[in-house]
């Protein structure tokens, strides 16, 4: 503080506000050091003047001060700059009625850290007096040794803080360059799984569309053939026989074995005394079938029946000397391979516990509508098929030989 704050001046009288030219001298110094920051009081003198001031800091600070006892340019600027800085600070000490009030309002922003705006409020208000001037004047002498004094302190703190800072600087600069360089190495990663996600989803793609192609051509294919279904169980037919062919060609090679033998034991029959006589093994079902029957190369036709026993049926029907034929009764075979097998059929025979009702029915109606013979067997085993041929046997003693004819 300059040497006139230690002078005291009369207090104003009136309502009005005093102007910054109204205050004593005493006044000038700390209103322009407490209310001013050096940076705004350089500009508004530079303002005043029409041009930048080369003065220091301090000579600007006591050129203003010595200007502020009259009224020109310079003072009417800081005087419109203090009025609008502080307008609602003024508008609030508007309100304290007497010098008691304005002391108190003074005391309360002191504590609050107020002081610019209400050191500034309080001196201009009509109501200080020399006494609560002469008080104001010396709280912010004592602030302004007690700001100092924190300020030093603050600048030591500010440096260590600022120390601390480089340092905390220096430490997340280098976590942000190790997070960058993850964050930069994932999303590569993320990239890469992406396109080999993008790759996989291609090709399965391309994979259910050719599944969906194909699919679409076995359709075709399938409806190009008419014969589509009636091939599959020909198929289906052609590996039974080939399955019966091998048993006969194993059935064959055992049968001449033991003709080998039986010309072997006549041989020696001949040079040796007589033995008693060689008998063949024959098929269990053949045993079981009477000398007497003999089909005479019909065409027996059986209808139905266990798949298992196809074999054994075929084998029955064959060892006396009859054609066999078969229907599975439209469980695989078409209904309509039915007629056709029907009407090239000698004798029928039909399994009446395996076959569906339609087949039942139809071939019921054509051997009526024929008079083709016919017998029904509810039994699906091979010795009810046996008894069944029996019984056509006793039946029909004599059966008229069929015309041959190449099939």
């Amino acid at each position: 503080m300059c040497d006139q704050c230690s002078h005291t001046g009369p207090a104003s009288a009136g309502s009005r506000r005093r102007r910054l030219w109204d205050l004593p001298s005493q006044c000038h110094c700390p209103v322009i050091g407490v209310c001013f920051l050096l940076p705004e009081l350089r500009q508004l003198v530079s303002k005043a003047l029409g041009a930048p001031v080369a003065a220091d800091d301090y000579e600007i600070h006591v050129g203003t001060v010595a200007q502020c006892q009259h009224r020109h340019r310079l003072t009417e600027l800081l005087q419109k700059d203090l009025e609008t800085r502080y307008t609602r600070t003024i508008q609030t000490f508007k309100a304290a009625r007497s010098t008691e009030a304005l002391a108190e309002r003074w005391s309360q922003a002191t504590k609050h850290g107020e002081v610019p705006a209400a050191f500034w409020a309080t001196l201009t208000h009509p109501r200080c007096d020399a006494a609560l001037q002469e008080q104001v004047l010396r709280d912010m002498h004592m602030l302004q040794h007690q700001a100092g004094a924190a300020e030093r302190v603050d600048t030591v703190r500010f440096q260590e803080l600022m120390r601390e800072h480089g340092v905390l600087a220096r430490e997340l600069g280098k976590v942000q360059e190790r997070c960058t360089r993850v964050i930069t190495e994932k999303c590569a990663e993320i990239e890469q799984q992406g396109a080999e996600l993008m790759r996989l989803r291609a090709h399965g793609i391309s994979q259910e569309t050719r599944i969906a192609c194909l699919l679409q051509e076995i359709e075709a294919l399938k409806a190009s053939l008419p014969d589509y279904e009636n091939t599959t169980r020909l198929l289906k037919k052609l590996e039974q026989l080939s399955a019966r062919q091998s048993e006969l060609e194993t059935y064959n090679a055992h049968l001449r074995q033991q003709l080998h033998e039986a010309h072997s034991a006549l041989k020696q029959r001949d040079t040796e005394p007589a033995s008693p006589a060689l008998t063949l093994p024959l098929p269990a079902v053949v045993a079981e079938l009477p000398v007497t029957v003999h089909l005479r190369q019909k065409n027996v036709l059986c209808v139905g029946g266990r798949l298992g026993n196809v074999t054994n049926y075929r084998e029955v029907i064959e060892q006396a000397g009859g054609r066999f034929a078969h229907h599975d009764g439209g469980v695989e075979d078409r209904h309509s391979a039915l007629e056709s097998s029907l009407a090239a059929a000698d004798l029928v025979i039909c399994q009446t516990g395996c076959i569906s009702h339609n087949a039942y029915w139809r071939v019921k109606d054509f051997c009526k509508r024929t008079g083709k013979q016919c017998v029904f067997v509810e039994n699906a085993s091979t010795s009810s098929l046996v008894r069944s041929v029996q019984q056509i046997a006793e039946n029909e003693q004599a059966w008229p030989a069929p015309a041959t004819s190449e099939r």
